[in-house]
């Protein structure tokens, strides 16, 4: 798995946000991230692009863990519902799979605060599974 870590390390937008990969597991993936004025829209609470952006990259990184060594994956599709404003200093994206077939893989994740008592937003997610041209 450590792949897994080195390919988040070349994401460059997550350094950006200042998103950091916490933890993961086949089939699993958790991504980080403190939330600074850079991140806040006009009405002071978390951007949703930044909530989608987490969410999107740990259903992702979810995604690649079940993938073969060779293998990367790009999101197809989602759909982020959010359910309230983001006040949280911290917020933390979990991804999880759902099924993962030869080519797409279905995944699932939730944005949550620090400590897991408000839930900001939820996500479905479709991965493509990117294999090497033979």
């Amino acid at each position: 798995m450590d792949r897994i870590r080195a390919n988040f390390n070349k994401q460059v937008f997550m350094r950006t946000l200042g998103a950091e990969l916490v933890s993961w597991e086949k089939g699993f993936a958790r991504i980080a991230c403190d939330i600074a004025e850079q991140h806040l829209q006009q009405h002071g609470y978390a951007h949703a692009g930044i909530l989608a952006s987490i969410a999107d990259s740990a259903c992702g990184y979810a995604a690649l863990s079940t993938m073969p060594d060779d293998a990367e994956v790009m999101s197809v599709e989602f759909k982020i519902t959010l359910m309230r404003p983001c006040t949280a200093n911290r917020i933390i994206a979990d991804g999880r799979v759902l099924k993962t077939g030869r080519t797409l893989v279905f995944t699932e994740g939730a944005v949550n605060d620090a400590n897991g008592s408000e839930t900001y937003a939820t996500m479905t997610a479709t991965m493509f599974c990117l294999r090497p041209v033979e």
